[in-house]
């Protein structure tokens, strides 16, 4: 019998997961040295579609105790990106520092699952990381999860109730596992004049920080994106506009695009 793979990597989300990883992981809590391990794995709890890190107590340059146990939302959403670590999914303790800055936060949750070996999964937003010497943004990296970026002469254009905002044959199309296809335009094939730089910026694990542009057409609301200094695997886009198929009328040869909101982006945004 053939297998769906993108229908069963929807039905194991309500599934504790794990996968082993190589990479020599680093951090530090507080402006301080926290953890170096090389015998991590990757957890994603129940209903999270990113992954966090889990390691073993034992690699940790802080101690931790246990913090009381708070009762888990009855409401949950049915998937859930990277924020709000403290609300867990599976059963297990949450972990807080004995002593220093972040002493009463909890940093790290340990599942009671018995198959993760006593690791404890670490809140990525309250450490600094790296992979090896690589420094890390957003979330952990998902093994499973790749970008593709190919240049298209495809008919894209981008309009906004009657006004064309681009339309180009120059497109690059960026391909995202698990994410809709987004179309990142030369500026010379966008009206610029009709939008403005944004005080927004998000992070993405893979391809960086991007700053957001507005369309005064839609009273200042954010409409578009780019990257100015991407990561490597987005450096084919530095400084290509790509646009919200939720806010504005997407087509690609004719046909419309469809697209849908991703979780609120892992990283920040500018006040």
């Amino acid at each position: 019998m053939s297998l769906d793979l993108s229908a069963q990597w929807r039905s194991s989300l309500a599934e504790l997961r794990y996968a082993s990883t190589a990479k020599r992981l680093r951090a530090t809590l507080d402006g301080e040295p926290a953890l170096d391990t090389t015998d991590a794995l990757l957890v994603w709890e129940p209903r999270r579609v990113v992954p966090q890190y889990a390691v073993p107590a034992q690699d940790l340059r802080v101690r931790l105790e246990a913090l009381p146990a708070t009762p888990t939302p009855a409401d949950l959403p049915p998937v859930m990106g990277p924020q709000n670590f403290a609300v867990h999914t599976c059963p297990g303790t949450a972990l807080t520092p004995t002593s220093g800055a972040s002493a009463g936060v909890e940093v790290g949750f340990r599942p009671d699952d018995p198959a993760l070996g006593g690791r404890i999964i670490l809140d990525f937003a309250r450490f600094d990381w790296t992979e090896e010497d690589e420094p890390v943004m957003g979330h952990a990296h998902d093994p499973f999860k790749r970008i593709d970026v190919l240049r298209s002469n495809r008919h894209v254009v981008v309009r906004l109730g009657d006004t064309v905002l681009a339309e180009s044959r120059r497109a690059h199309a960026l391909f995202e596992t698990s994410l809709p296809v987004r179309w990142y335009l030369p500026r010379e094939d966008v009206r610029m004049d009709l939008l403005a730089p944004s005080q927004t910026h998000t992070v993405c694990a893979y391809k960086g920080v991007a700053s957001y542009l507005s369309a005064d057409l839609e009273g200042g609301t954010d409409i578009a994106w780019f990257y100015p200094d991407p990561l490597h695997d987005a450096l084919p886009v530095r400084d290509l506009v790509a646009f919200w198929s939720e806010r504005a009328e997407v087509t690609v040869d004719g046909a419309p695009v469809a697209g849908r909101m991703p979780p609120e982006a892992p990283g920040r945004r500018a006040s």
